[in-house]
């Protein structure tokens, strides 16, 4: 870890945090809030993976479907038009979409095959930016004066992480230049997640040896052939579970690697003081459990 206690974390002239939990609990919140108030530059590791890394998969897939329209392909042909993803931090739409969701090709499913395939270059993408890190913090500093940094990352870099093994490569670099806090959810905020997962159910990114297990039990226990899946009831019946399969993992980093505060905590946060003092109760709290 590189702030072992409250005071290395207090009197360091250089903060770097990296936020991690689910979706939704306020990572994002608190990085914006963070650099609105001056002297903090925001990384987001999912804006870095859909401009950096699935940018051209975005586009492509973008003018793959233009191509079916007589008119836009003509446009296309001639280099007429111009497609491209509007990816912002608040705004990650096109990358949702590019990932997709398994089954029924009439409602807008992906072939599983298919799927996979992109979560597997989600995968390589997600590990690619996160090790970015140390060069976004050296570019910070360097080219805009930045002395404190806040990555935002994204809910499943769980899923491409080791929490349990001491080398892993991810956590070993990340820990090593930041202080890695998660927002830890109570189980009220779990049912707040899955009923607005319900509502506007999106593609994430998870494990392939978990995925593969919900799909084939979707499969088995519905009775139901691959292209008779509704994608959007079986992302949403995976999500609930999955939730399930990603805490262990957080407390795990957080226990290994981190600090954790609860994200009633964070909700609480009105400024980057705030945010710093509560930094250091966390790691306060760490100390005195060690």
């Amino acid at each position: 870890m590189r702030y072992t206690t409250p005071k290395d974390w207090l009197e360091a002239k250089e903060k770097r945090l990296l936020l991690f939990g689910m979706s939704g609990l306020g990572k994002t919140h608190i990085a914006n809030k963070l650099r609105g108030d001056g002297g903090w530059f925001h990384y987001s590791v999912d804006y870095r993976i859909g401009t950096r890394y699935m940018g051209e998969h975005i586009a492509d897939n973008f003018k793959r479907e233009a191509m079916k329209v007589p008119l836009l392909r003509e446009l296309l042909l001639s280099d007429s038009v111009y497609i491209a993803s509007n990816i912002t931090f608040d705004n990650l739409a096109p990358l949702s979409t590019y990932l997709g969701k398994p089954g029924n090709p009439a409602l807008g499913g992906l072939a599983f095959d298919e799927y996979m395939r992109r979560q597997d270059q989600h995968r390589i993408a997600e590990i690619a930016a996160l090790l970015d890190t140390r060069h976004f913090i050296e570019r910070a500093q360097s080219l805009y004066g930045y002395s404190n940094f806040v990555c935002d990352s994204g809910g499943s870099i769980c899923e491409v992480v080791d929490p349990e093994d001491p080398a892993d490569p991810v956590l070993t670099a990340l820990s090593e230049d930041h202080l890695m806090l998660w927002i830890e959810g109570s189980e009220a905020h779990t049912e707040s997640l899955i009923k607005r997962f319900d509502r506007a159910p999106k593609p994430m990114y998870y494990q392939p040896a978990f995925l593969r297990e919900m799909w084939t039990q979707y499969l088995n226990t519905q009775g139901l052939a691959e292209a008779e899946v509704d994608p959007d009831r079986f992302v949403r019946w995976t999500y609930a579970q999955a939730l399930a399969h990603r805490q262990p993992r957080y407390a795990g980093m957080a226990r290994h690697w981190g600090v954790s505060v609860t994200a009633d905590r964070i909700a609480e946060v009105r400024d980057a003081q705030d945010m710093i003092a509560l930094a250091a109760e966390a790691l306060e709290t760490r100390a005195a459990s060690a």
